[in-house]
């Protein structure tokens, strides 16, 4: 399956969300959020955060912020959308009736969770057996919410709401890149990024989901990365095709499965990344 370029502000998923059920998965959603929002500042920037590490090589660290946002989320869900399935970081997959997933990452970017870096952010998504639907990267210590779902591409902040589009019209030569590890995944895929890298303006690390974030907003022009699991994608592909950009793998196919993925703002630079990646 091919996710399909977005011809407008809107995305793929607009015409595949009826009005009403896009209206209640948007307030399930803020619900979710709100909740998510409480438990993850209970927690941020304290100096005794406890830590436990998923991981048997390596570090892959898990906090008390992120099983205490997922187990809320999933009481909400369980109350309001009790047909659906959900799948979340921390507790897996549950199997739903309706055909609709709940994508649950309860605080992507752990490690700058850590370090108090306000780069992290709760993410929650929906999908069909096509793909993403809606998505939503909420940023809870600055109060900003990323949506995009249905004809929806918004910015709620302390500052005003706004709509979210990308940026259009920049050569690659004067784009700025993100991803989140200067080594990228395995030593094939850091040699691919780092020819992307040497023919743009400006590469910059370690933003985790901001990254896909700042992109709907218009801040920036690409977001590769490589590793991705579900959780970690769904909700900012439906956010950043709301805002009229395009998400696929390294190949030009659906990346809502994780893996390698590349987000662009038009489809010249996604073009052009692509081919870079490919060598």
């Amino acid at each position: 399956m091919q996710i399909s370029q977005p011809e407008q502000v809107g995305g793929p998923q607009a015409a595949r969300l009826d009005p009403a059920e896009l209206a209640a998965i948007r307030a399930t959603a803020a619900a979710l959020a709100d909740a998510a929002r409480v438990e993850t500042l209970r927690h941020f920037r304290r100096r005794d955060l406890p830590t436990d590490n998923k991981s048997g090589a390596g570090f892959d660290p898990v906090t008390e912020a992120d099983r205490g946002a997922e187990r809320i989320m999933r009481e909400i869900l369980a109350r309001q959308r009790p047909d659906d399935a959900i799948l979340g970081e921390e507790y897996g997959h549950q199997p739903g009736r309706s055909g609709l997933t709940w994508v649950l990452d309860p605080v992507d970017g752990t490690r700058s969770f850590m370090c108090g870096a306000p780069t992290w952010g709760v993410l929650i998504g929906v999908t069909d057996a096509r793909g993403p639907l809606y998505g939503l990267i909420d940023q809870p210590w600055t109060g900003e919410r990323f949506e995009g779902g249905g004809g929806h591409a918004i910015l709620t902040a302390p500052q005003g709401d706004s709509a979210l589009a990308v940026r259009r019209d920049v050569a690659l030569a004067g784009a700025t890149l993100l991803t989140t590890y200067p080594d990228v995944g395995t030593e094939l895929e850091t040699a691919a990024f780092r020819r992307l890298s040497a023919q743009v303006r400006l590469t910059r690390y370690g933003l985790d989901c901001y990254a896909y974030a700042l992109l709907a907003l218009g801040q920036v022009d690409l977001v590769v990365e490589a590793g991705l699991q579900p959780h970690d994608i769904v909700a900012p592909i439906a956010v950043i095709e709301a805002a009229g950009g395009i998400v696929t793998d390294w190949q030009g196919g659906p990346a809502h499965h994780g893996g390698q993925v590349i987000a662009a703002a038009t489809p010249a630079l996604h073009r052009a990344a692509l081919a870079l990646l490919a060598g």
